[in-house]
């Protein structure tokens, strides 16, 4: 409370910008689709994570959340993805191969060497994904991989 800078990056013209990205139907109902902290910028394209994630699950058949991607920043393209799973190492290079044959733009598609093994997918107490805490472990297995690199 009290944080003019905050509060000032939020409000504009006296709207309350929450980051959420909706659509509004023909019946005047509004919902919302996902969260602008959901993309990322990369080479000059938003591309969206939940689009990514939802093509990894279909092309490995998945029914449960086993992937969740979020970006981390890169010196060439200004983000690129990375790729949190809790499948095998063998489950996950499969996926990355098969996410490679998909229509999905290049640019949407990580590297094989973007998958990152965890322990389980984080999510908050309401049942939502922990973005926070996803952001927090892409960006640790990025400083990983550049420190090995």
């Amino acid at each position: 409370m009290g944080n003019r800078k905050k509060t000032d990056e939020v409000l504009h013209e006296g709207w309350y910008h929450t980051g959420d990205i909706a659509t509004v139907d023909e019946d005047g109902f509004l919902s919302i689709a996902d969260r602008l902290s959901r993309f990322s910028k990369i080479g000059g394209e938003m591309v969206p994570h939940i689009k990514v994630e939802e093509r990894l699950h279909e092309v490995m058949e998945l029914t449960e959340q086993k992937f969740v991607v979020a970006g981390v920043p890169d010196e060439k393209k200004g983000e690129r993805l990375v790729v949190l799973h809790t499948l095998s190492d063998e489950q996950a290079k499969e996926a990355a191969e098969k996410l490679a044959q998909t229509d999905l733009p290049a640019l949407w598609r990580p590297r094989a060497n973007q998958f990152v093994k965890i322990d389980a997918i984080p999510y908050l107490g309401t049942g939502k994904l922990d973005l926070r805490k996803i952001k927090e472990l892409a960006a640790q297995a990025a400083k990983t991989e550049e420190a090995t690199a």
